[in-house]
């Protein structure tokens, strides 16, 4: 903003309309999709734990009598501590962590963590054009006049602020442009030049004007959107099509139009109606943008995401639908929706229309506002990029918001993501980033609850038919450790291509469809086992058990990773390869040695016994390979 005025101060700070706004920017909690879709994932499995062991204490004390129930409470707390996926919060942690760290190095700050999820989850991305798709450098293109020097002359005496030190330079791209095509003469001349108002230029009245006094006389002069320009001026309908023809053909071209005008004006005040009559018609000024050479590209990376692009932009429709074109967001650079015409729609052709259209022009911050609210009425994930203050209320709706790193700064307090590059390259890397965490998460989220579901039932339904527990609860938690160890560095896993090809969320049936197939897989070869050591000591049973619970966990894990055959994935990570073969030596080696004994009451099996556990491990793969390879092809929508 610029210019002079007298004001009255009665509130200061927080007391002010803007001190309000910041206040609620900064104090109201946002909880991100992500955040709601694991604490309902969290509290289902929380309800559905809690009530089968009850039923589990309930009828082991039914059967056995009350004699053992200091043990029993002791085994279900076991049995609790050893199925709830208590690694959640470290991979969701880790992996979010890692994923804010590369972000970083692409010039990506994220203030909440959560949000590199959200942004993989982002359906619809709207942005402005300027500095996203185009390079935000304008340069003076082409002027339409009788007089060109006088239109570049006048334009240059409109502009938005007063340039008092002598290097000084435009701060506003427009302006900035039109300096840069005066001769150094002429923008000496314009230091000197003296103004005595102003009204600045606001999105509501797409204009400017200056009061100023000249050589010869003291003019006001109005600069801004020609159709509202020419609106305001005395010209014949002729004269007017003719103008109307040039913008068109230079929209068409991309570029971006400003009219001037001016009128011989007496005295030294005037308000905003005294810029719409008697005006007297300058001529009209072209500005070119060029289009980001790395835009095409990454319109077509965020198509392969399965992302909708959508330009929200104050611009004409003429340069809005070119830009679309040229960067292969449209292909008939006509379809654009004028934010005028979308408001005098019904609410439902509104809502076919944001579906509908890729571009929208002419719109003001209240109607961005309505967009991205009309989006998600239809239950898009909505990410908008904007800027100014008056783009505070869309970042607050919007699902997940972003802001460049020049923003005001109500904006950067409202957004999620700050952009030190202003890109719409970095925009689709993080949309990429979000997209690996999620399905690494997913990984271990699957993972887990199948094998520990698998084996809480099986433990759980054996301990009512046999006079000890199947397992000691010491067992049960160091199965846990062991299990847990390599299964939390799924974070750091490498991830199909496929898998981040569409937004994603966190369905709770769908999870537990998938857990429920290849949990009851997991039952059935804890069964197994039993079968083959239930004539063994209790001590025997229980550490062949453990043996094959883990082994089997292991093995899980890699088949989990992906939906293809194990063969055909990508490969796991390093570490996750280091950190499984070391559980693997470990739960073979513990039963052996003196430690094991003393401390978790196992026993030596012998070589004949781990062949058999071996074996049905090696089984059991094969099984759960084809279960579910089974299952994703007769279930293929099943999200990941």
């Amino acid at each position: 903003m610029s210019g002079e005025i007298e004001a009255l101060v009665y509130a200061t700070g927080s007391e002010t309309a803007m001190g309000q706004v910041a206040k609620l920017t900064t104090t109201t909690k946002q909880i991100s999709s992500f955040e709601l879709e694991i604490n309902h994932f969290s509290s289902f499995i929380l309800k559905l734990v809690l009530i089968t062991l009850a039923c589990v204490i309930i009828v082991n004390l039914l059967l056995k009598g009350t004699s053992q129930w200091i043990d029993l409470v002791i085994f279900a707390i076991a049995l609790a501590v050893g199925v709830i996926p208590e690694g959640l919060p470290v991979v969701t942690t880790f992996s979010l962590s890692r994923g804010a760290r590369r972000l970083a190095k692409q010039k990506v700050v994220v203030k909440r963590l959560t949000a590199i999820e959200d942004l993989g989850s982002i359906e619809v991305l709207c942005t402005d054009k300027t500095g996203t798709i185009t390079e935000n450098n304008l340069t003076v293109a082409d002027i339409s006049a009788n007089d060109k020097t006088a239109t570049l002359w006048h334009a240059a005496l409109a502009c938005l602020e007063v340039l008092d030190d002598q290097t000084e330079q435009p701060n506003n791209a427009f302006d900035l442009a039109i300096w840069k095509a005066l001769s150094l003469q002429q923008q000496g001349h314009l230091r000197q030049t003296k103004r005595f108002n102003e009204i600045p230029f606001d999105p509501e009245r797409r204009r400017n004007s200056v009061l100023v006094k000249t050589d010869a006389e003291q003019v006001l002069i109005v600069r801004g959107a020609a159709e509202v320009i020419c609106a305001a001026c005395n010209m014949n309908l002729a004269v007017r099509d003719n103008i109307n023809q040039w913008i068109a053909a230079e929209g068409k071209r991309g570029r971006r139009v400003i009219a001037v005008a001016k009128k011989i004006w007496a005295t030294e005040s005037y308000d905003v109606k005294d810029e719409l009559y008697d005006l007297k018609y300058l001529g009209c000024i072209s500005f070119v943008d060029p289009v980001k050479v790395s835009t095409p590209q990454a319109v077509h990376d965020a198509e392969a995401l399965g992302v909708v692009v959508k330009i929200v932009t104050g611009d004409s429709k003429e340069v809005a639908g070119a830009v679309a074109a040229e960067v292969g967001l449209v292909d008939d650079p006509s379809g654009v929706m004028v934010g005028g015409d979308l408001d005098g729609l019904s609410h439902a052709q509104q809502l076919v229309a944001v579906r509908e259209h890729q571009v929208f022009a002419r719109v003001s911050p209240q109607q961005k506002y309505h967009i991205i609210q009309l989006l998600q009425e239809q239950n898009l994930h909505v990410g908008f990029l904007g800027e100014g203050i008056n783009d505070a209320p869309a970042l607050k709706v919007a699902n997940i918001s972003l802001v460049v790193q020049g923003a005001s700064d109500i904006a950067r307090e409202a957004a999620d993501v700050i952009l030190l590059e202003q890109s719409l390259e970095v925009i689709v890397d993080g949309i990429r980033e979000g997209r690996v965490v999620f399905t690494n998460t997913m990984k271990y989220i699957q993972a887990t609850l199948s094998s520990n579901f698998g084996n809480f039932y099986a433990v759980a339904l054996v301990s009512l038919f046999i006079d000890f527990l199947p397992m000691l609860p010491l067992q049960i938690l160091l199965v846990n450790l062991l299990s847990d160890f390599p299964m939390i560095t799924i974070a750091a896993d490498r991830v199909d291509p496929q898998e981040l090809h569409k937004p994603k969320s966190y369905h709770v049936k769908d999870i537990l469809l998938l857990a429920t197939f290849l949990g009851l897989v997991s039952t059935v070869f804890d069964f197994i086992y039993f079968a083959l050591f239930r004539n063994l000591p209790a001590s025997g049973l229980q550490t062949n058990w453990f043996i094959g619970s883990i082994l089997t966990e292991l093995l899980f894990l890699f088949s989990i990773r992906n939906r293809h055959l194990l063969t055909r994935g990508v490969r796991p990570a390093t570490i996750i390869l280091v950190l499984s073969g070391v559980a693997a030596v470990l739960t073979i080696m513990i039963p052996y040695t003196n430690f094991g004994h003393s401390i978790f009451q196992f026993t030596s099996p012998t070589f004949t016994q781990l062949l058999l556990i071996l074996g049905v491990a090696a089984l059991y793969l094969i099984v759960t390979e084809a279960v579910k390879l089974l299952y994703y092809r007769r279930l293929p929508g099943i999200t990941r």
